[in-house]
């Protein structure tokens, strides 16, 4: 310690911890120590703060832009990406011809935000964009035959994509034989031969030349609208009867879909999520606002904001409710309407909140039952029988955070002869790349989705085929990546762990995928005053050797060792969490969100 600031870790078996209470090592991110002098002279930064970013790849040339990211200095053309000016024509022709239009979108947030953006350009445009959401129970993922079928018959002539569409082969060539044009503005991994649509706009489509496969695609959808712009401005639609729309005003929702899809922060995604999330701030979204309001939140919008509190009432709709309400909310313009769907989505959540830890429960019992979990497994493939498949998701999810490999979890409904999935992964791991192989392999019957997350329908009975497969497809690179280990920024005791360091290290906000929040480590520190809350959370205070006193909160810990040996209290251990604010009663403190510990006394071997 130096003047009660943060110090950087030296050793690489960080305190010596081998094996902490959630199995993992710990360990100093590598940092080059003369960039880090460098970095620190140039900005005027603390080491630790400087040490953070050159850990996170962040030199002399990009630290501008990383410290300061904006839209202007990072914006790419939308040019680059295959098909997007092709797609703004069609769009503005429809507009200037009148040609009937409909909004194809996913059910989540990632599809309720880009489907939300796009409606509110064209009725700032005076027309109003119907929107189609699938219904997840009775129609899957993505476009049908059926469902365009439905289209074309109320009327439209043209479709949009949104979030979906990228391997609808089958449903887009129906569209043709119907008379439907089909535009698909997607992210998720795609094959080589894209489907036959009129444009297919996807960063991740093979041989496009963005450089922007981490956006979600309400990235990509705000890249349209600036496309839009253009060509209409080309056009001279812009005038003194109808100004120009200054997209800014929606790059709430942008940042929301790029949180809650679970996006790579970095370069440019960084920068609209952080100018996106500068702009929710003002809560001039009737939607959110009012989504806000039912989850008695408050104050500037951060990660959390979009995570934790509204990505998961929006989802609750397509998970467990009708699956249009997400996009409602977020493009309606009437404050009573946000109101009610905002109340009904807060329900919902309620009601999605009490099926996922039944499921939870259910699937952890079968991995944990003899024989079911193999350790050294590279994938986690659990199923169970009427599981709901609006939840496997985020359970999925909850098991990844536990025995830290990816993880497919699978409701099976024996009825119709089907299981529906949905996996997670860990970084490093591309799933949707081995799910789509899974599915070209035959095992599927649909399938696909992207690194970080992916969604299949499978058979019943080739629910061990599609184990098998994924063991040997993802073993490579599990095995790269090696075992997980805890990556600490910096060294502090409790009385350094204060408002002043938490602000200090907010210069490098927004945290997510690929700029991830730092860890602090604190050694030698007593459990105090602990206490099991509802959920399965423990509140702690983390004593020091001189008696300063640091609030803590450990999540869905207490049926863990981690959380078992905090409730039993007793000696001192090594402590690694992330600071957060705790500004209950205008306090204006942090406490410690726990991450892992390490009891001196046993982790050696």
């Amino acid at each position: 310690m130096a003047d009660g600031h943060a110090v950087p870790v030296a050793d690489a078996a960080f305190l010596g911890v081998t094996r902490s209470l959630s199995g993992r090592a710990w360990r100093e991110r590598a940092a080059d120590a003369a960039v880090v002098r460098d970095l620190s002279r140039q900005y005027a930064l603390s080491e630790p703060l400087a040490r953070a970013l050159v850990a996170r790849g962040v030199d002399q040339s990009s630290a501008r832009d990383y410290l300061q990211p904006t839209l202007k200095a990072l914006f790419p053309d939308p040019s680059s990406f295959t098909d997007m000016d092709r797609a703004a024509e069609i769009l503005i022709d429809a507009l200037v011809q009148g040609r009937p239009t409909m909004v194809f979108a996913d059910y989540d947030v990632d599809g309720a935000t880009s489907a939300a953006q796009l409606v509110r350009w064209f009725r700032h445009m005076g027309v109003e964009l119907p929107i189609y959401i699938p219904d997840r129970l009775k129609e899957g993922y993505g476009p049908s035959p059926a469902a365009f079928k439905t289209i074309r018959d109320s009327g439209a002539e043209l479709v949009v994509t949104l979030d979906c569409g990228a391997a609808a082969y089958d449903a887009i060539a129906s569209a043709a034989t119907i008379g439907l044009e089909v535009v698909v503005i997607d992210h998720h991994l795609m094959r080589e031969d894209p489907p036959a649509a009129a444009a297919v706009v996807n960063p991740n489509r093979p041989g496009c030349q963005s450089g922007q496969g981490v956006l979600a695609a309400a990235g990509v959808t705000f890249i349209l609208l600036v496309a839009l712009n253009r060509e209409a401005r080309k056009r001279g639609l812009f005038g003194e009867g109808r100004l120009e729309p200054d997209l800014r005003q929606w790059l709430d929702l942008t940042a929301l879909g790029e949180v809650c899809d679970v996006t790579q922060l970095v370069g440019f995604n960084r920068a609209l999520t952080a100018t996106g999330l500068k702009v929710m701030s003002k809560w001039a979204n009737p939607g959110l606002k009012a989504l806000l309001e039912v989850a008695k939140g408050q104050g500037a919008a951060s990660v959390f904001h979009a995570g934790f509190i509204l990505g998961p009432r929006i989802n609750a709709g397509g998970r467990i409710g009708r699956s249009d309400l997400g996009a409602r909310l977020l493009s309606t313009d009437d404050p009573l309407e946000a109101q009610a769907l905002a109340e009904e989505l807060d329900e919902l959540n309620t009601e999605r909140k009490a099926v996922e830890a039944a499921v939870v429960e259910e699937a952890a019992a079968i991995l944990e039952r003899g024989s079911n979990f193999d350790p050294e497994a590279p994938v986690i493939v659990v199923a169970g029988e009427d599981w709901h498949p609006g939840v496997v998701g985020i359970v999925a999810s909850r098991l990844r955070e536990r025995y830290r490999k990816p993880t497919i979890v699978i409701g099976i409904d024996r009825a119709a002869g089907i299981a529906k999935g949905s996996g997670r992964s860990q970084p490093g791991v591309n799933l949707g790349r081995a799910v789509q192989a899974a599915f070209e392999a035959g095992i599927l019957m649909a399938g696909g989705g992207h690194a970080m997350a992916a969604g299949l329908t499978v058979r019943p009975d080739s629910i061990p085929e599609l184990r098998a497969f994924l063991e040997e497809a993802l073993a490579g690179e599990m095995a790269e990546i090696g075992p997980e280990a805890v990556e600490i920024d910096a060294l502090v005791q409790p009385r350094a762990a204060n408002r002043a360091l938490w602000t200090e290290f907010q210069q490098m906000a927004p945290f997510g995928p690929g700029n991830v929040e730092p860890l602090f480590a604190l050694t030698g520190v007593r459990p105090e005053r602990v206490m099991a809350l509802r959920g399965g959370h423990v509140r702690v205070d983390l004593v020091g050797p001189s008696g300063d006193r640091l609030k803590a909160m450990s999540w869905r810990s207490a049926e863990t060792d981690l959380g078992r040996r905090l409730l039993a209290g007793g000696g001192a251990l090594h402590v690694v969490g992330r600071l957060k604010p705790d500004d209950y009663m205008g306090r204006e403190g942090v406490q410690l969100e726990i991450e892992d510990a390490a009891d001196p006394r046993m982790w050696t071997e």
